[in-house]
């Protein structure tokens, strides 16, 4: 039976526009999420986060919830535009009062807060100036952030600078499926550059604060496999792991991009300088960890992708959660032991893990969701198996505390441990919420 320490974190996690609502509330202002959800097409059901969960207003039954559940932190994320309005300049009062009594509340019961201060919701105002590419943002963002430093110090008990830098950068601006919808690949080269940059920039502020707590930034990586057993094959499978996993590791741990990614992207046209002397010792500045969301593997072949000219293979017979991604449990164990071995963290976090899946309330008011309880188990099985040998994974983050909004799919997709009714936003606990809790509780696997 695998057992977990009693200084082991098992937590939450949600992020500011896919739960808070209120997105023109208290001086709130306008995000590029807000534009991107209010454009039509954009959204597969056609909703938007304008209510979501109604967590602005709710989180006092939700910090009751996830006392009941016996999270030890809950990590959120702070909307950008609901501090700073334009992005920079005015404070909104209002929303500091707001994160200020979500903080207390949840240290009022024991919960330790765990504040993400960029999870992809980009004043708009900042985007008509340019947004992710206008280095002037970067700025805008160390300002951001220290303001938040300052304000909530040592009562947020773990700092993350981004969520997800790789999603900013070539969902939003590659693919165009996230916002701000672009589809210019130069331009996600520009933006995950400013990014890199700006977490930099508020490391250096967090240090120069003097704040006392531990800071690190999210990653979402992937394991990424051949398809088959021959020299394309594996090319494809080296260029995709530097376009997805090592395009931000190397920088943050190493202080320079890919050179074989900077070279393979010359070869398609597109440029972006190396980081001078001092810009490589600001992005990797040294963290006290590292977060890491896990959801699923890459099986890689050679392509007709027009840039990396790879192609993402399926599984026919994998067991897919209802976004289409496969289940595939090892994968956790992978990332966090080639992390340990190749970047050496001081500390890891899996900030998230989690199953979509078409969840119903039965006529008796439960909500039946056996297959989330196996993903759960079977990922921290082999969570354990890396702690086990040696990684210095400190804690683990359920994606999510409750139903919200999924982003491009609106409220299609499921991942909570509690079911969100969206017509009369009552909560439901699920099946998982009391395994989960029975974990926390026994701090073992059974």
């Amino acid at each position: 039976m695998p057992r977990f320490s009693s200084d082991f974190l098992f937590g939450v996690a949600t992020a500011a526009y896919q739960v808070e609502g209120a997105w023109n509330e208290d001086g709130k202002g306008e995000s590029i999420w807000d534009r991107f959800a209010h454009t039509p097409g954009k959204i597969l059901d056609g909703m938007s986060g304008d209510v979501a969960c109604d967590h602005y207003h709710r989180y006092h039954e939700d910090i009751t919830l996830m006392k009941e559940l016996g999270v030890d932190a809950y990590r959120f994320s702070i909307a950008w535009s609901r501090i700073f309005p334009e992005g920079r300049g005015r404070v909104n009062e209002k929303g500091i009062d707001f994160y200020r009594k979500l903080i207390e509340k949840l240290k009022s019961v024991g919960i330790r807060p765990v504040v993400t201060l960029y999870h992809w919701d980009l004043p708009q105002a900042l985007q008509d100036e340019g947004g992710w590419e206008n280095e002037a943002t970067v700025q805008a963002f160390a300002d951001y952030a220290r303001l938040l430093f300052r304000t909530f110090r040592d009562d947020v008990d773990i700092w993350i600078t981004h969520n997800e830098p790789w999603v900013v950068a070539f969902i939003g601006n590659y693919e165009g499926r996230h916002a701000p919808g672009k589809e210019d690949f130069g331009a996600a080269l520009r933006v995950s550059r400013n990014l890199l940059l700006s977490h930099g920039h508020a490391v250096r502020v967090f240090r120069e604060e003097g704040v006392k707590k531990p800071i690190g930034i999210t990653l979402n990586l992937s394991p990424v496999h051949p398809a088959r057993n021959d020299e394309e094959t594996r090319k494809a499978v080296r260029r995709y792991d530097g376009y997805l996993n090592r395009w931000f590791l190397d920088p943050l741990f190493h202080g320079r991009f890919p050179e074989d990614m900077l070279t393979f992207y010359s070869t398609k046209g597109f440029s972006i300088p190396q980081f001078n002397p001092q810009e490589s010792a600001l992005v990797s500045s040294p963290l006290d960890f590292l977060g890491i969301n896990y959801y699923f593997r890459s099986v890689v072949a050679e392509g007709s992708e027009p840039v990396l000219e790879t192609r993402l293979v399926e599984s026919p017979d994998a067991e897919k959660s209802s976004m289409g991604w496969e289940v595939y449990p090892p994968g956790i164990y992978e990332i966090i032991q080639r992390v340990t071995r190749d970047y050496a963290p001081k500390a890891i976090y899996i900030t998230e893990n989690g199953y979509a899946s078409f969840d119903v309330v039965s006529p008796q008011g439960s909500v039946e969701d056996d297959k989330r309880i196996d993903y759960l188990r079977n990922h921290l099985l082999q969570l354990s198996r890396a702690i086990a040998e040696g990684s210095p994974v400190k804690g683990y983050f359920v994606w999510s505390i409750m139903d919200n909004f999924e982003w491009s799919f609106g409220f299609t997709q499921r991942f909570g441990l509690v079911y969100t009714d969206y017509v009369t936003l009552r909560r439901i606990p699920k099946k998982s919420f009391y395994f989960y809790q029975n974990l926390i509780r026994k701090r073992a696997l059974e």
